[in-house]
């Protein structure tokens, strides 16, 4: 699986990136959904938007990831798979300029179907309920075993690290 006796994950597999991008399309087709029923055109918008704002987080938040750092020109990470590497890896901390953006960008993409999710009570609680299941497996599976320990929302435990680390380990300085 690509990880180590400590449980931390150096590498992602295919199979990652399957699982974790069909978690993600519930909340999204769901949103769509929502928005589609009232107007085709502001489906399309929340498309676009999407778009631009995961680009946001490809560009603040990824390029520190040692998962972009590794040698090859295209990401294998869970979320992007065989994405060209459009800018320099930028090893290290986020600034909290980046922090804001890669916080803000997420959260803006879910909070902007609510107003036709409310319309449709059904499918807002299937959208709060897949939301709330990305966020608890991702700190569950991932978060705990991620090998950007500068991330603030890493969950490694301080052991974990320092071994990694003094074994020239899993983070990229």
């Amino acid at each position: 699986m690509g990880e180590i006796e400590s449980g931390v994950k150096k590498q992602h597999r295919f199979t990652d990136f399957l699982y974790w991008n069909m978690f993600v399309a519930l909340p999204i087709m769901t949103a769509c959904t929502a928005i589609f029923k009232e107007s085709p055109v502001w489906m399309v918008v929340y498309i676009i938007i999407c778009i631009f704002l995961v680009a946001v987080i490809y560009r603040f938040y990824c390029t520190h990831c040692p998962h972009y750092v590794q040698g090859a020109k295209t990401t294998k990470c869970m979320f992007f798979w065989g994405m060209p590497k459009f800018f320099d890896s930028r090893p290290g901390p986020l600034s909290l300029f980046e922090k804001t953006m890669s916080f803000a960008a997420p959260v803006i993409i879910a909070l902007i179907p609510l107003y036709w999710l409310i319309l449709q009570p059904g499918l807002l609680a299937v959208y709060i309920l897949s939301v709330a299941v990305l966020v608890a497996t991702m700190r569950r599976n991932e978060c705990s075993r991620c090998i950007y320990f500068h991330c603030p929302v890493n969950r490694v435990s301080e052991d974990i690290k320092v071994r990694e680390q003094f074994h020239g380990g899993a983070n990229v300085p």
